[in-house]
């Protein structure tokens, strides 16, 4: 079992910045990959970022390429979101998920993920 907290969400200003953390506890941290995903009201849930258990492969949705980075410390069991250049379309509730085992096709689908946290409310006022 994992268990997931995010924090770091909140009110910022169009072209801002924000950093999202995804705190992890249970089993052995580095043996799972991390996604981030959010859903803004009314919307589906979207994929956002994943990295990879030991931080080597990371993939980007198009819309947040050049302004958000994923970045894990396994000593500290914490994946993060660098939110740079936020727009009001990054509204939205942030959840990050953690899966053991996840290929490459299937890391954008919610579905395929073991593990969730609550997420964070991001609001970027225009």
């Amino acid at each position: 079992q994992v268990q997931l907290v995010e924090s770091g969400g909140g009110l910022v200003q169009a072209g801002g910045s924000l950093r999202l953390s995804c705190a992890a506890s249970g089993q052995t941290f580095s043996d799972y990959g991390v996604g981030w995903f959010r859903q803004a009201p009314g919307m589906e849930r979207e994929f956002v970022a994943f990295i990879s258990g030991r931080a080597i492969f990371t993939r980007y949705v198009d819309s947040v390429k050049g302004r958000f980075t994923i970045s894990r410390d396994n000593a500290k069991a914490t994946v993060y979101l660098q939110m740079n250049s936020l727009k009001s379309d990054d509204t939205a509730v942030y959840y990050c998920a953690a899966a053991t085992r996840i290929s490459v096709a299937s890391l954008t689908r919610g579905g395929e993920y073991d593990y969730w946290g609550q997420g964070t409310q991001v609001t970027v006022s225009s």
